[in-house]
Order: C-alpha cells, then sequence, then structure tokens
C-alpha cells in the first residue's frame, strides 16, 4: 500500500502503523511520543511514503542487528513530525525541561525523518535502550563496552548519543557522510568518545566488551 497524500483519518493511520519495516519492527511504535499524547498534538508524517523509506533503513540497518545481539529493544523516541517537534522545541526554549528538542533546521533527517537535510540527504534517529545491558550498566555506570561494541558491529550507524538514564542512546542512520561520533551525556557535561577522524578508531575494540558482552554468532 502507497501512502502518497497526507493521512487525515483513523482508519489510513491504522494501516500505516501496521506497515512493516523490518523483520521485527513496525512504523506504529515509530510513532509513539509522550508530548504528543500529553499536549494532542498527532504525531503524523507530513511525507508518510518519505517516512516509511527511512524507518526502513533505520530498521533493518540499526535496530535489528541489536536485536539480533541482545533480544528485545526498547523504543523511546522515533519519528517526530515537523509540526510535533517544533511545538516540542518551543517549550524547551521556555524552558520546559522535559520538552528537549533543537529545532526542526537541525532535526531534519534525523528525529524528522521526512525532511532531507540542508545538503538534501536523508536520515533519521532513534532513541533506544538495551533491557539486556541495564544490570551491567546498573552495576558500574559505564556505557563505553556497549558503545565500542556498536561501533565495531554496526557499520552503518552514523552517530551515537548516549544518556545517563537507563543507558538510553540516540543512533542515528544518515544518508550522507558521518563523523561517526560518539557521545555521552551527563549534564552539563558532553564528552566525546571517538569520532572517524581521531586516532584509534579503526582496528577492534573487543578487549573493552569481551566478558560483558558476547558478539553475535
Amino acid at each position: 500500500m502507497k501512502f502518497n497524500q497526507s493521512i487525515t483519518d483513523v482508519t489510513t493511520l491504522t494501516e500505516y502503523g501496521r506497515q512493516q519495516l523490518s523483520t521485527h519492527f513496525f512504523m506504529r511504535e515509530m510513532l509513539y511520543s509522550e508530548v504528543s499524547s500529553f499536549y494532542g498534538i498527532p504525531n503524523i508524517p507530513e511525507n508518510p511514503e518519505l517516512a516509511l523509506e527511512v524507518g526502513r533503513e533505520v530498521a533493518s540497518r540499526l535496530l535489528e542487528p541489536l536485536k539480533r545481539a541482545f533480544g528485545h529493544v526498547s523504543v523511546r523516541s522515533a519519528y517526530r513530525s515537523p509540526t510535533l517537534n517544533a511545538f516540542c522545541n518551543e517549550r524547551f526554549q521556555a524552558g520546559d525541561t522535559a520538552c528537549w528538542c533543537t529545532d526542526n533546521s537541525i532535526n531534519a533527517a534525523r528525529h524528522i525523518w521526512d525532511r532531507r537535510d540542508n545538503d538534501g540527504y536523508l536520515g533519521g534517529i532513534v532513541t533506544v535502550f538495551v533491557p539486556a545491558y541495564l544490570e551491567h550498566y546498573r552495576k558500574t555506570g559505564d556505557y563505553r563496552p556497549l558503545a565500542w561494541w556498536i561501533r565495531d558491529h554496526i557499520d552503518d550507524y552514523a552517530e551515537l548519543f548516549f544518556f545517563r538514564n537507563l543507558c538510553a542512546f540516540n543512533i542515528r542512520w544518515y544518508q550522507g557522510p558521518a563523523e561517526k561520533a560518539i557521545w555521552f551525556l551527563d549534564p552539563p557535561v558532553r564528552s566525546l568518545l571517538i569520532k572517524a577522524d581521531m586516532g584509534g578508531f579503526d582496528g577492534d575494540r573487543g578487549q573493552f566488551y569481551r566478558g560483558i558482552i558476547n558478539p553475535p554468532e
């Protein structure tokens, strides 16, 4: 089924949510938003087909490798419509720290899957956490074994941004050139672990996660 027009009724939105992005992931779970639910702002793509195109890349290239290795992957935030993201950014600029969204120009080809960025590229971010990693993280507070595992095993990530709560992270697929940077945010500090143009980026980093994470067979 093609979604070449705006979604304006529940029947079409229901069918849209049923669209399978990859073996284990569907569009419906990518549309949920606490901000959308609380403030009654529908999180519906302006360009549904383009959002699906990006969603398939995100799910197949990023989420499926995580699921194969770790089992369940919990999606915390994925697609945001331009309308919802703009509202969220306005709330954030007004001091509402529960609404943490950058503006639409920055979030295009990030959380706004159905808008290309200023360079004309597509991209998509999904925010997830990995329940299988939580026990180790709660004991150590160390995100780095998981970060190094992703660097070694998921070639198609464009950037990673880890958060203190639940060791959740943003992982991005991007059509254009990527720094492949890995960041950790522990407010107010934002620290860089590695990126592609830094020395030591290439090569196996298994010594940092073997015994903690077993690579998939």
